[in-house]
């Protein structure tokens, strides 16, 4: 398996030959590059030393590969701000507070348990833009290894806590009620596969003032018991513990705490595609503005927007576009719709915890009400999501060109792999590479779930066919 590079991270499986996995050597050349970046992006007086947060997630390797990457820095003259097991919002939060020049989180986010990664920030406590990425790569290429004297390593702080500190940060924001939720006295589940989501979203349960929370997998140890992403049919057994103890919902995170998905009080998915939905029409109920999220999304969004009179933004997939363009048209509210909230009042990044503030507060403000009611608030889209492994880069785009040539009669956007419009734009097909894993995705939505699937087949039989 060779290494998946992207803006969203880089990450690879933990075994097999140098080159075709995430070994300690691919960490060093992806160190080394990095500092070197950093060195040419934010250049400082040669006495002051670059400053770098560092945490994990709750895979074993995470936790090995931190102590390796401390010491590669620190070897590099890097000064490290080691926060331990946290969350990739809360790196983003942390470099913003501690004023450093970049961080990163171990993590290979929705992966399986072997495999791991690095989500890689800049300075503002986002991923790096295209540009910066690419330039980064450049320079890992070069494996610029510049080691320091003894007299200048860098030092290594270990800073506690730091999970709390970005939920206390959550509670200031304006649009975050805790009273209101505190007085909805909410019985909740909470699904934290063995990672650090079974930390952070207890944390923040209980300064929210819930009532009762139910813990499932809450040991950070990364022994997930089930497929990690956090979609319907990985998350058979909160569906069932949810309606089996009457609580009002349940809330599951993926390994890195940056996406979250609800479940109704019956046991039924929310949706993850319907978490951003829902507090997108929290937010705009308060404050009115763009909304911004990825060609992939429901057009669920975009009826909302319009339903609300705001202007819609689709861009291609990747938190990295999301938030250009979020800061391009100054939108309140963005993010992506596998349960990827950004919210810029607290950062330009995804966050499941201000997620999790800003459904709750929304749930609690329309008198507790049932999240199988809630949903039936917003435009019923049916969508279906496909994935098929391809062997080579070459057949991948060999296979798009096809499908320009083929349905070219269509309405077609053609900025992110291809996107295939039918019936007055409410149904549609979006085929495009994945930018984390080796494989092509294939998304389809419609008003009907068998047209869903139908669009889907039809295209996996083309696929197949070539």
């Amino acid at each position: 398996m060779t290494l998946v590079k992207s803006s969203s991270g880089i990450r690879g499986t933990l075994r097999g030959k140098y080159g075709e996995s995430l070994s300690p050597i691919e960490i060093m050349k992806i160190s080394a590059g990095y500092v070197f970046w950093m060195r040419k992006k934010y250049k400082k007086k040669r006495k002051d030393k670059y400053l770098i947060v560092l945490g994990r997630d709750g895979r074993t390797t995470s936790f090995i590969f931190q102590k390796f990457l401390i010491i590669t820095f620190q070897s590099f003259g890097i000064d490290v701000i080691d926060i331990g097991l946290s969350t990739t919002p809360t790196v983003g939060i942390a470099v913003m507070n501690e004023k450093a020049d970049g961080g990163i989180m171990l993590t290979a986010s929705h992966n399986p348990k072997n495999w791991n990664g690095l989500k890689i920030f800049n300075s503002q406590g986002e991923f790096l833009s295209e540009k910066d990425f690419q330039k980064l790569l450049c320079l890992v290429d070069k494996e610029h290894f510049h080691f320091v004297s003894s007299h200048q390593l860098g030092n290594h702080y270990y800073r506690k806590n730091y999970v709390q500190k970005h939920i206390k940060t959550i509670l200031s924001l304006p649009l975050v009620d805790v009273e209101m939720i505190k007085k909805a006295q909410f019985k909740i589940v909470v699904d934290g596969i063995n990672s650090t989501g079974g930390i952070a979203i207890p944390i923040l349960l209980k300064s929210l003032g819930v009532k009762v929370i139910v813990k499932m997998y809450c040991n950070p140890h990364g022994d997930f018991v089930h497929n990690p992403e956090p979609i319907e049919r990985n998350l058979k057994e909160i569906c069932q513990k949810v309606p089996e103890i009457q609580a009002d919902l349940g809330i599951s995170v993926d390994p890195d705490v940056d996406r979250v998905v609800f479940i109704c009080e019956n046991g039924n998915f929310f949706g993850e595609e319907y978490t951003l939905v829902s507090i997108a029409d929290y937010i705009l109920k308060n404050k009115s503005g763009p909304i911004v999220s990825t060609l992939s999304s429901s057009h669920a969004l975009k009826d909302l927007s319009f339903y609300k009179g705001v202007p819609y933004y689709p861009t291609s997939v990747g938190e990295v576009h999301v938030v250009k363009k979020m800061k391009e048209v100054h939108a309140v509210i963005g993010g992506e719709g596998n349960g990827g909230i950004i919210y810029p009042d607290l950062r330009y990044g995804r966050d499941a915890l201000v997620g999790i503030a800003l459904f709750l507060t929304h749930v609690a403000g329309l008198s507790k009400i049932p999240l199988t009611e809630l949903r039936k608030k917003y435009p019923n889209y049916f969508m279906s999501k496909k994935k098929i492994r391809f062997s080579s880069d070459q057949k991948i785009k060999i296979f798009l060109e096809i499908m320009k040539k083929k349905y070219k009669k269509e309405k077609i956007d053609l900025n992110d792999g291809i996107k295939i419009y039918f019936i007055n734009n409410n149904e549609w097909i979006h085929v495009r590479k994945s930018k984390t894993e080796n494989i092509i995705r294939i998304y389809t939505e419609s008003r009907s779930k068998k047209r869903a699937e139908f669009l889907a087949k039809k295209i996996i039989s083309e696929i197949k066919n070539f």
